[in-house]
């Protein structure tokens, strides 16, 4: 989650690795310089501390709630029904991690990253250093099918290129993505935690023994909290809910973003940083409940275009945005939840054409 550092000036002076389409007109680099002045100009990077001190504040409060409920029910099958709010509380907590780590919350480096040590490998069990060496090369890259890790091989993928070459069971999988998708995010909350725990060995040694402390502390406190309340039975039961609930909760939050929009031709020509960002994202629609629902990210285009700009502008700055790409003809993606999700449904459906 965390630590994709790179402000909207830094990404608007590096230089563009992806191509355009030939149907489309190229964005001059100076596209994106009169919409940065507007969005300086009315104060939208402007970092607001007090606005997510009061919002850590409440989530904390929030999860100590639910601990202590958890402690005061017992050994009982009603604890149960505490993992879907603590699940909801661990995605808000991975959405803080998520902002400090883009600089959103502070401008101090080390403050940012002291925020998201604490959200992601204390709270969550989940190493920042992992997230962050994956988040900036999906930012500065997205849907390059190359340079994006989010559209890489992996359990799915998404160009039907990457599907004529699975075999075995992998083919069968990338035959029926589209309908395993939302069952296979049950599983994601737990491999977040794997993949955080394999990224140590990469990490310089002094980040290594902070993180791998921080994660160790995440296990033993939690396993502690659940085997001195339940029994071992109920324990184990809790705690593949909670991750179920917790890993859907983040996959309902991700899939509309890039799913199913532009990917770039890697062989094509160059694109701005303009083009880059808004042709391959997509908004969500939605009024307060959707925004705290994708904890934001459902200004998606602002999100990519701004990393930097606190949560609580994206919503200010998307009529810049959007009057902006209209003056120019860029095509400005916007959809409802559900449209969202029928879109990236139907793009995975397309990649495992080939093999159906």
């Amino acid at each position: 989650m965390p630590q994709a550092t790179a402000t909207a000036t830094d990404t608007a002076t590096a230089p563009s690795a992806a191509p355009t389409p030939s149907s489309r007109r190229p964005a001059a680099g100076s596209d994106f310089a009169p919409l940065l002045r507007a969005v300086k100009g009315q104060g939208l990077l402007e970092h607001r501390p007090g606005r997510y001190a009061l919002g850590i504040a409440a989530n904390l409060t929030a999860l100590g709630s639910v601990v202590t409920a958890l402690v005061l029910v017992g050994d009982s099958w009603w604890s149960l029904f505490l993992a879907l709010p603590l699940a909801v509380l661990w995605a808000r907590t991975a959405f803080i991690a998520h902002d400090a780590g883009h600089a959103q919350i502070t401008g101090d480096r080390r403050a940012s990253r002291m925020i998201s040590l604490v959200h992601a490998n204390l709270l969550l069990g989940m190493n920042e250093a992992w997230w962050n060496d994956k988040h900036v090369r999906h930012h500065a890259h997205p849907n390059h099918i190359d340079k994006d890790p989010d559209v890489g091989v992996g359990a799915l993928v998404w160009t039907q290129k990457q599907a004529t070459q699975r075999e075995g069971f992998a083919r069968w999988l990338t035959r029926n993505q589209a309908r395993l998708f939302f069952p296979m995010l049950l599983l994601e909350g737990i491999a977040l935690k794997i993949y955080g725990f394999q990224f140590l060995r990469r990490q310089p040694a002094r980040e290594r023994v902070l993180a791998a402390l921080l994660l160790i502390a995440h296990v033993t406190l939690y396993a502690t909290l659940l085997l001195s309340t339940l029994s071992p039975g109920k324990a184990v039961v809790f705690a593949l809910l909670l991750h179920a609930v917790f890993g859907l909760h983040l996959g309902l939050a991700f899939a509309p973003n890039h799913k199913g929009m532009e990917m770039p031709d890697p062989d094509g020509e160059r694109w701005g940083h303009l083009q880059r960002q808004v042709l391959t994202s997509r908004n969500v629609r939605g009024a307060v409940l959707t925004d705290w629902f994708l904890g934001g990210l459902n200004y998606q285009i602002e999100h990519h275009l701004f990393p930097s700009m606190p949560r609580p502008h994206l919503r200010l700055a998307q009529p810049l945005v959007k009057a902006h790409c209209g003056s120019i003809g860029m095509p400005y993606a916007e959809t409802g939840l559900i449209e969202s999700y029928r879109q990236a449904l139907a793009h995975m459906h397309d990649v495992g054409e080939p093999l159906r």
